[in-house]
């Protein structure tokens, strides 16, 4: 029902915050990562999830859509509820639940205070192929981490090439070797370039 709230920022906490929209307060619940990506200015904009129950209406609040969607997949999941959800979102980035989630880390989603096992794992079952399919992963983006490819992608990106054109490149060539050092993977970018 209430898709996004603009308006003015009265108070800022870890876990919530308050907006003025024209005179009416709204109390919204936010993930520790949506607390860091705040504004310094008044001036907020939240994408929000509306939690209907018998006994309450709960406003969750997101600075991107990308963190609403993974919020509301985790939430489709049995035995992840709004709190644990939350809680996964501010143990992790949504960048890294995704990537968790594809890669099928399971370690990863069970670090999260409140998820044992058999809901990590439930996670995995129930959310890998949609997350996959809506955002474009693949077997490449569990290579995102790798420092070696960090460091290739910024020598690559300091000798003037593009980054979007480097990363395609270098995803291509860690995914036919991935234990290629940061020379190795420069010089066959340079190749391929």
């Amino acid at each position: 029902m209430i898709t996004h709230i603009q308006g003015r920022l009265i108070e800022k906490n870890p876990t919530e915050v308050i907006i003025d929209c024209n005179g009416v307060g709204y109390f919204v619940n936010i993930s520790l990562h949506t607390f860091s990506q705040l504004p310094e200015s008044e001036h907020v904009k939240l994408y929000t999830h509306l939690q209907v129950r018998e006994d309450s209406h709960t406003l969750y609040g997101f600075t991107g859509k990308t963190e609403r969607e993974i919020f509301r997949l985790l939430l489709s999941v049995s035995g992840i509820g709004a709190s644990i959800a939350r809680t996964m979102l501010s143990s992790l980035s949504p960048q890294q639940v995704m990537e968790a989630i594809a890669a099928e880390d399971v370690a990863t989603i069970q670090s999260v205070k409140g998820i044992g096992s058999k809901t990590a794992q439930r996670a995995v079952l129930d959310l890998k192929d949609k997350i996959i399919k809506v955002y474009g992963l693949d077997d490449v983006s569990v290579i995102s981490s790798n420092t070696n490819r960090n460091e290739a992608l910024s020598a690559l990106e300091t000798l003037g090439f593009a980054r979007k054109q480097v990363e395609k490149v270098c995803d291509k060539i860690l995914k036919e070797q991935p234990d290629a050092s940061v020379e190795e993977i420069i010089k066959q970018a340079l190749k391929n370039l």
